[in-house]
């Protein structure tokens, strides 16, 4: 009988080592596997497989790595860390995976005058750290980031010849060829000019925006939906900043819609009243340009005053200076507004109830429907 107790028991527990190590081998099968994966405390061969995926120590080697004709979601996965990258995707169908919207980030320090390795300086359109030129990018929790410090800069006296007079730099910057952009849990960060959504449609779901001035601009389609829009302070500025810069085609009905999102402040030391919603933007001084943003449901902070827009200037071919205003035929409106800066002032142009209604991201969207939102 002794013998039978124990021949059980040693069964027993062959029964549950066997079922332990069946477990883990579901486990080891069940580690998600991407296309590739950029780790940046990676110092092994690039491209070696690691849990069934290719590894890099940089985001531009796993770009590299993307065949030219991708036609389906190629998925890079980027862990936990700062990557010092300066990155254009010039191919289709790219995901950026985060591990963590504000422990991936990915950074760099251009300003508009930056010297270009190409020659001469960035200017505003060079100055970005993640640049689209292919349709059908997505990012997802992770952070984009210009480390331009706007801040540092401003406090130099004006005859210090290390100032920057031009400091323009764009965190994320769509261009020609870009469509069908996601950005969803996102950190967009930067001061001036920090987001250039320039060209296609763009769609943004719980994302954080931050700069100051003009940080939200450009001549693209774009929803954000349930989004932060943070207003980053300029001191001994007023206005300290403006939301918006949009040149939208006159030939385009949309241009920037927010929806049920918030426009925050980062500080409360930002005086009330100071931040404007937009300036009509005409680059080159194009007439053929009607600058759209339209806010719908959307709360609004202190910061924003009765003084919803202010104008802007641009030169044309000649060099001229032309200023540009909201009677030039800009689009820019509110409806239902709500908190303390929703403010009814004539210079805040508002949408009835009936107008509001062609104001949804199904019409600025233009029959696309983001992945996930069906």
């Amino acid at each position: 009988m002794k013998h039978f107790v124990i021949f059980n028991i040693g069964q027993k527990f062959s029964l549950f080592f066997v079922s332990l190590l069946i477990f883990l081998a579901c486990e080891r099968i069940a580690v998600p596997s991407y296309h590739t994966v950029v780790d940046a405390g990676y110092s092994g061969t690039p491209g070696k497989i690691i849990d069934n995926s290719p590894t890099f120590a940089t985001i531009g080697e796993a770009l590299a790595a993307v065949p030219e004709d991708n036609e389906s979601p190629f998925i890079i996965f980027i862990r936990k860390g700062r990557y010092h990258e300066k990155l254009s995707v010039d191919k289709a169908n790219i995901t950026f995976l985060g591990e963590s919207r504000d422990e991936t980030i990915i950074s760099y320090d251009a300003s508009g005058d930056s010297p270009d390795p190409q020659g001469g300086t960035y200017g505003t359109w060079g100055s970005f750290t993640l640049r689209i030129t292919a349709p059908d990018f997505r990012a997802e929790n992770l952070t984009i980031e210009n480390g331009f410090d706007y801040p540092a800069n401003a406090a130099k006296l004006d005859d210090d010849p290390t100032k920057v007079q031009n400091p323009q730099a764009v965190a994320l910057m769509t261009d020609a060829g870009s469509d069908r952009a996601v950005f969803r849990n996102c950190k967009i960060v930067g001061y001036q000019d920090t987001m250039f959504a320039n060209a296609g449609r763009h769609y943004f779901y719980q994302c954080q925006i931050m700069g100051h001035v003009d940080f939200i601009f450009g001549a693209g389609q774009a929803v954000f939906h349930d989004c932060d829009i943070v207003s980053r302070n300029r001191r001994r500025k007023n206005p300290t900043g403006y939301v918006t810069a949009a040149s939208t085609p006159i030939m385009y009905p949309y241009g920037f819609l927010f929806v049920d999102s918030r426009l925050v402040k980062e500080s409360p030391e930002i005086p009330d009243g100071s931040v404007r919603l937009g300036r009509p933007w005409h680059p080159a001084a194009d007439p053929s340009v009607s600058g759209s943003a339209v806010f719908v449901r959307c709360y609004m902070d202190d910061h924003i005053g009765p003084a919803g827009y202010a104008r802007i200037s641009s030169r044309d071919s000649t060099g001229k200076r032309i200023w540009f205003d909201l009677e030039a035929g800009s689009r820019f409106f509110e409806y239902a507004s709500y908190g303390p800066g929703a403010i009814s002032s004539p210079d805040r142009p508002t949408l009835n109830e009936k107008a509001a209604e062609w104001y949804t991201p199904d019409q600025v969207l233009n029959g696309w429907v983001p992945p996930g939102t069906d």
